[in-house]
């Protein structure tokens, strides 16, 4: 088989992928809403509303449009759900055309065996047919939820990654990156699991232009992709948006401007700075700079889904979780400050519910909470929120806390046997606590103590 004739191929057995896995979850899609977060979706996605952090504002959008094709009310749900199902049937679809790159990839030349060409065909069928059937997807494709949209973003992210690699070495390799970045940008519309394939598209990078392999340069590059995605994540988008917080204030509070001012200010500075370094870049042929730059834009571009929440916050729709109306609580809303704190590196771990305060600093200040005063013409301070968060104890925190969730104690109780615990000095004296202490004791020396009746 050709090449031109196996791309022929390779293109219509794709699309038959979808059009199998289209009718599957067609003909399996809830009819209205289902459990957990699905009829919020389906609620905010059909009138533009404010969901809850971090949001989908591009799930949302997606899915406005998905609903205008009820014929009824009635089938507002159903049309949303389906649009999970059209998600997922394209995610085939690239999984389809990436496992074919994959595997010509490993394989001599298409054009010296056709049998070669057909068992790559069928073994790319039988994976992504199978895919299909899969549990997880297979529920996820049925119902109003952002996984199976962030599932193609992450097959759209791989399959694009794929096609860089074919083009790395030509002169306009690197647009492929771009559309990446792009699609980056997208995925905080949608789920932050797309994030997850940056590590992966580091890889291809390292595999491609790195000839001897070894264990340094192979953790090495473990480790840049891991980088990439912290900084995406963690160091561009919330630094932009405390940017645009405290310009806000700054130009409201300190000189007296209208509300939005400085908002405007910020992507004024923001768009000036790309403008300049993309000339600049330009006119000195500094390729890798340029490239970079336009990366980075295009990653806030596909991040601009974003104004939707402010915008619709601002229109006082009926659902409007958390009120993201303004920069400061958009940037609250983006890192999930609702939601109890989770440590990555350094915390409390389970045993910390058992210990009480930090002996210490008991009590940390939070961030203060402003609101608009729009007779005043400035934002103020309506909590300053001053020892308004209990900090845990010191004693109880270790570096990497995996066994931390108060939730799953009688689990890590399992595995760690019955914690060691004394009485405190102060109740020392108190008869009644020491008899029932030294009875408890007793009961688990005599193995007459589960760990849920410790917990």
């Amino acid at each position: 088989m050709d090449e031109k004739s196996f791309k022929k191929w390779t293109l219509i057995l794709g699309w038959l992928c979808f059009l199998i896995a289209f009718i599957v979850y067609y003909l399996t899609t809830e009819p209205t809403v289902s459990f957990w977060d699905t009829g919020e979706y389906i609620t905010t996605s059909a009138k533009l509303q404010v969901g809850h952090p971090p949001g989908a504002p591009l799930f949302q959008m997606l899915g406005a449009i998905f609903s205008i094709f009820a014929l009824s009310s009635e089938q507002v749900g159903f049309t949303i759900n389906l649009m999970s199902g059209f998600a997922s049937a394209l995610t085939i679809a690239f999984m389809f055309w990436s496992i074919t790159m994959l595997l010509s990839k490993i394989s001599s030349k298409i054009s010296e065996s056709k049998d070669k060409s057909m068992a790559i065909l069928g073994g790319a069928l039988t994976g992504s047919l199978a895919f299909t059937f899969t549990d997880t997807f297979w529920f996820n494709a049925v119902e109003a939820e952002t996984y199976a949209m962030g599932t193609l973003i992450m097959a759209i992210l791989f399959y694009l990654a794929l096609r860089w690699e074919q083009d790395m070495d030509k002169p306009r390799g690197d647009k492929w990156l771009v559309l990446i970045s792009f699609i980056i940008g997208l995925s905080f519309g949608i789920h932050f699991m797309g994030l997850l394939t940056i590590p992966a598209i580091t890889l291809i990078y390292f595999f491609k232009n790195y000839k001897t392999i070894n264990i340094k340069n192979f953790l090495f590059a473990n480790i840049v992709g891991v980088a990439i995605l912290m900084g995406i994540f963690k160091l561009m988008l919330p630094p932009t948006l405390k940017f645009f917080s405290f310009m806000e204030l700054f130009f409201v509070n300190d000189i007296g401007l209208p509300f939005n001012s400085g908002t405007i200010a910020s992507f004024l500075v923001i768009a000036c700075a790309f403008y300049f370094a993309i000339s600049y870049t330009s006119k000195r042929n500094l390729v890798t700079g340029n490239t970079i730059v336009l990366c980075i834009l295009f990653i806030f571009l596909g991040f601009s889904s974003w104004i939707m929440l402010p915008i619709r916050a601002n229109s006082k729709v009926v659902v409007n979780e958390n009120n993201p109306s303004t920069v400061r609580e958009l940037l609250a809303y983006y890192n999930l400050e609702q939601y109890p704190k989770t440590y990555l590196f350094y915390g409390p771990l389970f045993t910390d519910q058992y210990s009480g305060l930090d002996e210490d600093t008991p009590y940390l200040d939070d961030k203060p909470k402003y609101e608009k005063e729009k007779e005043a013409g400035k934002y103020i301070i309506v909590n300053d929120f001053k020892n308004a968060t209990q900090n845990y104890n010191s004693k109880h925190a270790s570096f990497l806390p995996r066994m931390w969730s108060p939730e799953h104690a009688e689990n890590y109780l399992s595995y760690s046997g019955f914690l060691n615990f004394k009485v405190k000095p102060k109740y020392i004296s108190e008869n009644s606590i020491t008899e029932i202490i030294n009875d408890f004791k007793v009961k688990i020396q005599a193995d007459q103590v589960d760990y849920e009746t410790f917990h």
